[in-house]
């Protein structure tokens, strides 16, 4: 499994090739497309993440001490967001996810281009999988 900032690093390379902000978001819908259905049992209110405008499920797990984040959304852009959280944090243990930096969210200008209520839902997300990531550290 690559290092967090490795595969930050590649996401920030793969949208430096786009100048226009349409062509990021266009990247981040494929990216939300091609994410795997959540399984329907994982589609509980108990996986909705709080303070997302859209519904996000986010389910986590734990294997060979590394955590397992999966999710879906009923937004395709949200879900294409939450696909690069997936893509940097999942298979990582809880002590790098809980100590990483997420410096490719303003490297790539997220911050700036999205609305204020995405922009929460998004930190909203980080916020959970981050607690995630805190309370199997804690169990193990």
């Amino acid at each position: 499994m690559a290092a967090i900032n490795d595969i930050q690093d590649e996401i920030i390379e793969e949208f430096s090739a786009f100048d226009d902000w349409m062509d990021k978001y266009q990247l981040i819908i494929d990216l939300g497309a091609s994410q795997p259905a959540l399984d329907g049992n994982y589609k509980t209110d108990d996986n909705l993440i709080d303070g997302c405008q859209s519904r996000v499920w986010l389910h986590a797990g734990m294997q060979d001490g590394k955590v397992v984040f999966t999710a879906d959304s009923d937004a395709i852009i949200t879900k294409g967001l939450i696909g690069l959280l997936i893509r940097v944090w999942s298979g990582q243990t809880p002590a790098d996810i809980i100590g990483s930096d997420l410096y490719f969210i303003d490297r790539i200008g997220l911050g700036e281009h999205l609305s204020p209520t995405r922009s929460n839902g998004f930190l909203s997300m980080v916020k959970q999988m981050r607690c995630y990531a805190v309370a199997f550290q804690a169990k193990h």
